[in-house]
């Protein structure tokens, strides 16, 4: 099985996350639309709004841990020993990727775009679960 190629197909079929995270032993998870670029292997961009309560945990513990949200099946990625920045970017220069991916973010993009923030979830390796009796590990990074 080409586990490498199932996670390029997963991340590019996938749309949600859920992305977890912990502060003063407070753990916190939440379901964010994502967008992975294969040229730029080993991270994850998502968006949220600017000074979102959620993204003011990062700055006290940007360790964090993804999982893909499956689409019909059991398919997804898992993440574990990640990191979580705020991107150089903004939501703009990656507009075409996202759109493409999710073509209601041009709304919300057109709508909201400078209230929202880029971040970047950044990691080495992943879990790639195909069915209950097949998984295994890449490394992306």
């Amino acid at each position: 099985m080409d586990f490498l190629a199932s996670f390029h197909s997963i991340m590019q079929q996938q749309t949600d996350m859920a992305l977890a995270s912990c502060v003063d032993n407070q753990p916190n998870v939440r379901i964010v639309n994502f967008y992975y670029h294969p040229d730029n292997r080993g991270v994850i961009y998502f968006s949220s709004f600017k000074n979102n309560p959620k993204t003011q945990e990062f700055v006290h513990n940007n360790r964090v841990a993804i999982t893909t949200i499956p689409i019909g099946d059991t398919q997804h990625v898992r993440v574990h020993n990640a990191t979580v920045h705020k991107s150089d970017l903004s939501l703009y220069d990656l507009q075409e990727g996202f759109v493409s991916k999710i073509p209601s973010y041009q709304e919300i993009i057109e709508q909201a775009g400078s209230e929202l923030d880029l971040y970047e979830v950044r990691f080495e390796q992943a879990q790639v679960t195909i069915d209950h009796m097949t998984s295994g590990s890449v490394t992306v990074a």
